[in-house]
């Protein structure tokens, strides 16, 4: 069950908690994947509390994954772009722990209703990570799609 909406600015790019203005999940992310960025999100914040070293590095990737930090969501460039990909695909990987991340869903994350635009941009984010091993990339007739490898820090 949801609880209360935080307000939100007339532009739906604010949200005000307490009197302070924070920025609002990108709305393009779809739901389900939405959905997948907060728990992991949410698992991140638990792990600072017991102490995890690579908690807070987790938190700053959901929250950009999600438009909440960088590059603002309303304004994209394709460096940013690239940012909010690689902090996407992290966080999913640690999410499904061990199953695939396919390039169309990071982009779907990333680009909203323009996912298509930017399919090239999150394929060569998933090559660039496959070429430090830090993720296996796979390639099928459904498109790319990469797992963690040796060198991804869960």
């Amino acid at each position: 069950m949801t609880g209360p909406q935080p307000e939100k600015t007339d532009d739906g790019r604010w949200i005000i908690v307490s009197g302070r203005r924070w920025r609002a999940t990108d709305p393009a992310i779809p739901e389900g994947l939405k959905d997948e960025l907060v728990h992991e999100l949410m698992r991140a914040r638990r792990a600072i509390k017991s102490g995890d070293l690579t908690a807070r590095a987790r938190v700053h990737a959901a929250k950009v994954a999600l438009g909440e930090r960088g590059e603002p969501w309303w304004e994209p460039t394709d460096e940013g772009r690239r940012a909010r990909a690689l902090a996407a695909t992290s966080t999913l990987l640690r999410e499904r722990r061990g199953e695939p991340v396919h390039a169309d869903e990071v982009a779907r994350v990333v680009g909203g209703d323009g996912w298509q635009d930017i399919l090239a941009i999150v394929e060569s984010v998933f090559r660039d990570q496959h070429s430090n091993e830090k993720w296996v990339l796979q390639e099928d007739d459904a498109g790319l799609s990469v797992t963690a490898g040796p060198g991804f820090e869960t």
